[in-house]
């Protein structure tokens, strides 16, 4: 049992260690992070690679960028689709968006957008109800590989008929295919969609302010960080966000027992749409 205890102790060292040895060489952060995520995406890793233990990982990805690039890859976070609980859009477009009709011109960032699909999402959305014309999107991730994928907003054609079925659900007002064209076993979203968005390197852990913003959609990345972590950014974005601005998150975060609880109105709860208060 002792044994088994220090080979853990051990083990917490290495992997804290390799996260120091990421950011020291490379920039990226990843130590608050939650453990167990970060655990679950190293262990993937390190059996793919037929590495003993986390102290080869760290001496290989100090001395192997490219093996650091797909351990990068390991650590994202990449899981969505478009129209992401579509019950989440429909409230956007019944609840928030006549608050940001009455504005000749509003800034949306969508926080850590991964491959770009519910970027995506909310320039449909803006288009059906008027609003793209007068929008300026940005969408940032700190991996570069997924803002590419993002920027090419190429998808493979067997996920269309699951992003339709959302797409209606969601309160779409068109047919989904007019946003796409389909080629062999991909499809391609229309580059006028994409007119409005602005793709770039943002990393929320180590970057700053982000301009002054009338929402902000930055759904299922908090659940990764820890408490102070998850604090941090909460503050960054609360920095950025002008007075009356909205906060979107995912359906499994919440403002409770945050910092900043205080500081906003519930708009949705089960949708975990925020507005941050007007103070005199």
């Amino acid at each position: 049992m002792k044994n088994k205890s220090a080979e853990l102790d051990n083990e917490r060292l290495e992997i804290k260690l390799l996260l120091e040895a990421i950011y020291l060489k490379y920039g990226f952060d990843f130590r608050d992070y939650s453990s167990a995520h970060t655990k679950r995406r190293l262990e993937n890793r390190l059996g793919l690679s037929g590495l003993e233990h986390y102290g080869q990982m760290q001496h290989r990805l100090i001395h192997d960028e490219a093996f650091f690039n797909e351990l990068l890859l390991d650590l994202s976070i990449n899981v969505t689709e478009m129209f992401r609980d579509p019950w989440f859009y429909k409230k956007i477009r019944e609840e928030v968006i006549p608050h940001l009709q009455t504005y000749p011109f509003i800034r949306a960032w969508h926080a850590g957008c991964s491959a770009g699909q519910e970027v995506y999402s909310m320039c449909i959305v803006l288009e059906e109800e008027g609003m793209k014309n007068r929008t300026q999107i940005y969408a940032t991730d700190f991996n570069e590989l997924i803002l590419q994928k993002a920027r090419s907003g190429i998808y493979p054609i067997d996920v269309i008929r699951d992003y339709t079925a959302n797409y209606q659900q969601a309160g779409g007002k068109k047919s989904f295919s007019d946003y796409y064209s389909a080629h062999y076993d991909h499809v391609i979203i229309n580059q006028e969609l994409k007119d409005k968005v602005l793709f770039s390197s943002h990393n929320l852990v180590t970057d700053g302010v982000f301009g002054e913003m009338n929402i902000i959609f930055c759904r299922n990345v908090l659940i990764y960080f820890n408490k102070d972590l998850q604090n941090k950014v909460l503050k960054l974005f609360h920095d950025t966000l002008c007075p009356g601005g909205f906060l979107c998150l995912g359906s499994k975060e919440s403002l409770k027992f945050t910092n900043l609880v205080d500081e906003y109105e519930v708009v949705a709860e089960r949708e975990k749409i925020y507005r941050k208060k007007r103070r005199p």
